[in-house]
């Protein structure tokens, strides 16, 4: 059999960690995780990252891996992921890759356009103003300086936007200008499923995941972590809102549900980013019978 990467992608709270772990089992192989939140040690249950027995259980790659003092981009993942599968196969003929990073998984597969490094200084003087400033300075600022993104890229997304800033204050060129739009060619097949649920469904599924996060003791992991509130690992959803609770911007009921709506938003932009995949095939995550049927049919082939 050709070599194969099979790469489970979907929203948050779809279900990929159960069903990427039945897929090692009937594989017998390992997970690498395409999760640019679930890689840092000192996060836990706001990320949701898989249970421990699990962990015992299946070798997984890239969870815990790294600190939130660690630069973790889709760089340094597309390196970790291509070296990991390069050791795995010598000993399995199919690995599997599962998260809901979009960019993560898009870097594996097709490899990113080389744009320059940004200092440290710089990216930690933007956050910084991102966080006394707020959203409405980042947007006006980013329409001046890189009006060029600021018309095409992603004006709702904060990190992405903060990303533009940084490369365009460091190299004066437009981060979009770095983009070759040529895909590198990997050496091994990929095969690529998704999970998707009613909308109504998904959503609350996000609802309960919070609640249970919060009766899993997410707001002692948070407060645990509020020192290092600038670090970039956590301007993440279920951290940056309860920082506000602590600092008295939010009280805790009104935090709570804002996790709950930004979890939400991220799950629909998850969704738009991998619909536009049409190598993507769309499962229900209980229909675990009809992805090994469609990766049987694909396995089967010389392709």
């Amino acid at each position: 059999m050709k070599k194969t990467v099979v790469i489970l992608a979907g929203p948050t709270a779809s279900g990929k960690t159960l069903v990427a772990a039945e897929l090692a089992r009937r594989f017998e192989t390992e997970i690498i995780s395409a999760d640019s939140r679930q890689c840092y040690k000192e996060l836990k249950i706001g990320v949701a990252a898989p249970p421990d027995a699990l962990l015992d259980e299946i070798p997984h790659h890239f969870i815990q891996s790294h600190s939130i003092f660690d630069n973790v981009t889709a760089v340094t993942f597309e390196a970790f992921a291509l070296k990991k599968v390069e050791e795995l196969f010598l000993k399995k003929d199919l690995v599997v890759l599962t998260g809901g990073t979009g960019l993560y998984i898009q870097a594996f597969c097709e490899g990113l356009d080389h744009i320059p490094a940004v200092s440290d200084s710089l990216r930690q003087e933007l956050i910084a103003s991102y966080e006394e400033l707020g959203f409405e300075w980042l947007e006006h600022t980013l329409m001046q300086t890189d009006p060029l993104y600021a018309s095409k890229g992603e004006m709702k997304n904060p990190q992405r936007m903060l990303r533009a800033l940084e490369v365009i204050r460091s190299t004066g060129q437009s981060i979009l200008s770095y983009r070759t739009f040529q895909k590198k060619q990997r050496d091994f097949r990929i095969i690529k499923l998704a999970l998707e649920l009613p909308r109504t469904l998904l959503y609350e599924r996000i609802n309960h995941r919070v609640d249970e996060m919060i009766q899993s003791g997410l707001i002692d992991e948070a407060n645990a972590l509020i020192s290092f509130k600038q670090l970039n690992a956590l301007q993440t959803v279920g951290y940056k809102e309860l920082f506000a609770y602590f600092d008295g911007s939010l009280d805790k009921a009104r935090a709570i549900d804002l996790i709950k709506q930004h979890t939400r938003h991220y799950a629909k932009r998850q969704l738009t980013w991998f619909r536009r995949d049409s190598e993507i095939n769309w499962f229900h995550p209980d229909d675990f019978s009809a992805m090994m049927m469609h990766l049987e049919k694909m396995l089967s082939t010389d392709v």
